[in-house]
């Protein structure tokens, strides 16, 4: 039966502390996690992996238990030439087992008088079992706190209740949920909300809720990260001779200056008008003001003659 490194598992040193434990673990169930890698073997197989190092490491009698039997290990692996001698599965029942000298009792709990083969169809692996006990028996994981199931959801929202926030109730499960929107979250972005997913085992801890924002297109704006893009029309006589304009925005009303002889591609910036920054109050990315001359329609002929005058004062002299 393989050995199995559950510091090496979590990726932490054997002199980690218990909330840095806790931290890779925790690193490690969100990127493994099947919700999130659906139909994908491998990660499921990882994500089974952390979970049980850390049922070990995180409690601290079978951290020590474990330890324990790090230091042992070798010599009950030299030893175990000499099981099918000994009469097979329970060769190794107690302290004159086959390997003679070791005492693999001390270790084992789970069925089969001790044997370092069980855990028949559990959760956890032989190895695992071999120690703290079958999932199938009374000391197994079918008697052990354990999380409930995280739920996902997604939550629509326009680009202007996404720069305001507030407060949102969606439905999960049947069940109304009340909850807070920061300004400036983005589209794609998901949150972690503790304790609202699927009921825990055994009085462990609820699930989480995975929730998704999904941002509608504004034809106002483009985004690009905490700054906006709009683009803002100036009539042609501003555009020539100045003046100023006022601008809507998606937070108070900005008046801006344009200079006589404005091009139309013409780009302004304006600092702080922009988007919020998440998860930092008072913090905004900058707004940019693309100007475009917007063309009279519709002329009298008395405005054709007047620019029919203005061109030929234009033309080129012969």
């Amino acid at each position: 039966m393989e050995y199995k490194d559950y510091y090496k598992t979590l990726g932490v040193e054997k002199t980690a502390t218990t909330e840095q434990i806790k931290k890779a673990y925790r690193k490690l169930a969100r990127q493994y996690h099947p919700d999130v890698n659906p139909n994908d073997a491998g990660a499921e197989q990882k994500f089974k992996e952390a979970n049980e190092a850390n049922e070990v490491l995180s409690d601290a009698e079978k951290r020590q238990k474990y330890d324990q039997l790090g230091a042992d290990w070798q010599r009950y692996e030299q030893q175990g030439a000499g099981r099918g001698a000994a009469g097979g599965r329970g060769g190794f029942g107690g302290a004159a087992g086959a390997g003679g000298g070791f005492d693999w009792s001390q270790y084992a709990q789970g069925g089969g008088g001790g044997s370092p083969f069980g855990n028949e169809g559990g959760d956890f692996s032989d190895f695992f079992g071999s120690i703290f006990g079958n999932t199938g028996g009374g000391a197994g994981r079918g008697t052990r706190p354990g999380a409930g199931q995280d739920y996902q959801a997604e939550l629509e929202l326009s680009l202007e209740d996404a720069y305001a926030g507030g407060p949102r109730t969606i439905t999960v499960n049947g069940k109304n949920l009340r909850l807070t929107v920061k300004p400036g979250v983005a589209d794609g972005q998901t949150i972690r909300l503790r304790g609202q997913g699927g009921p825990g085992r055994n009085g462990g801890p609820d699930g989480a809720l995975l929730l998704t924002f999904r941002l509608a297109p504004d034809p106002r704006y483009a985004r690009t990260g905490n700054d906006l893009t709009q683009d803002v029309p100036v009539d042609l006589y501003t555009a020539l001779l100045g003046g100023e304009q006022t601008v809507a925005t998606l937070g108070s009303p900005v008046k801006i200056k344009i200079k006589p002889e404005t091009q139309t591609g013409t780009r302004l910036r304006l600092r702080g008008k922009g988007f919020p920054v998440y998860d930092q109050p008072g913090q905004f990315g900058d707004l940019y003001l693309r100007l475009t001359v917007a063309l009279p329609q519709h002329l009298t002929d008395e405005e054709k003659g007047l620019i029919q005058q203005l061109a030929a004062l234009r033309a080129p002299q012969a």
